[in-house]
């Protein structure tokens, strides 16, 4: 039986569609159905294909190490894998032609920086409380509050501490087997993706909120903003929800 044939066997003692295989991988449908009839052409290389079959091999319930022996020995190429090669998209990217430039382009380019500028000025520095007008006044009330904490046994309020992830998402990820990493968007959007290769580690950070996807949550070690996000005994693949501030929730 090939890998197609068998991949798509798993799938459907699994019960799953498709659909459902690309929605828990995060590989594209005509990827899935391409190898389920063994054909690779739009994996992008060797690489990703044994990717792509590790993942769906999990996401159905099949064991991805003899059908990856069975690839390298039927399938791959005999060419040697480049750096290029790894990081080529599988989607040619369109080169657009420049553009001439417009002097009044630039000038409304530069009057758009100077109101960001002043906004976020704005923002920082925030309203600031005028001195008050009796200095002595201000004594009297500041000892007088102090009094009242000392008899009540109150302690005096302290700021509260500010978050040192509160305005963005940092994930550090070392894999202990080969794992593939997704990020998009809430709305799910694409945002970027990994093969992290067993024994080597990646880390990423975001300004804003995301969705990460692992595709083998269980040969991995990962921290977001610090700590381990994933639930205790997980093992098959996960999405995540990271907010800002420290915020995570699985699903979505």
């Amino acid at each position: 039986m090939s890998i197609g044939d068998s991949l798509a066997e798993a799938r459907r003692r699994a019960g799953l569609s498709v659909y459902e295989v690309s929605r828990q991988t995060r590989v594209r449908e005509p990827i899935i159905r391409g190898i389920e009839r063994d054909d690779y052409s739009a994996c992008g290389g060797d690489f990703y294909a044994r990717g792509h079959i590790r993942l769906i091999a999990r996401a159905v319930g099949a064991d991805p190490e003899p059908l990856i022996r069975e690839y390298d020995a039927t399938v791959r190429s005999d060419e040697p894998v480049t750096a290029a090669d790894l990081f080529r998209p599988v989607t040619p990217i369109r080169v657009r032609e420049p553009q001439p430039r417009r002097p009044w382009m630039a000038a409304l380019g530069l009057v758009l920086v100077i109101v960001i500028g002043f906004a976020a000025y704005k923002l920082i520095s925030g309203p600031r409380h005028a001195p008050p007008a009796n200095p002595a006044a201000a004594i009297r009330a500041g000892s007088g509050t102090h009094h009242r904490g000392a008899q009540t046994g109150h302690p005096a309020a302290t700021p509260a501490a500010v978050s040192p992830y509160a305005h963005e998402v940092v994930v550090s990820l070392t894999a202990s087997q080969d794992c593939w990493v997704g990020f998009t968007t809430p709305g799910g959007g694409y945002l970027t993706q990994a093969y992290v290769v067993a024994g080597t580690s990646k880390s990423w950070t975001f300004g804003y909120a995301v969705q990460m996807r692992l595709g083998n949550p269980g040969g991995i070690s990962v921290t977001v903003d610090g700590r381990n996000p994933l639930p205790p005994g997980t093992t098959n693949p996960i999405t995540l929800s990271l907010g800002l501030g420290g915020s995570i929730a699985t699903g979505g």
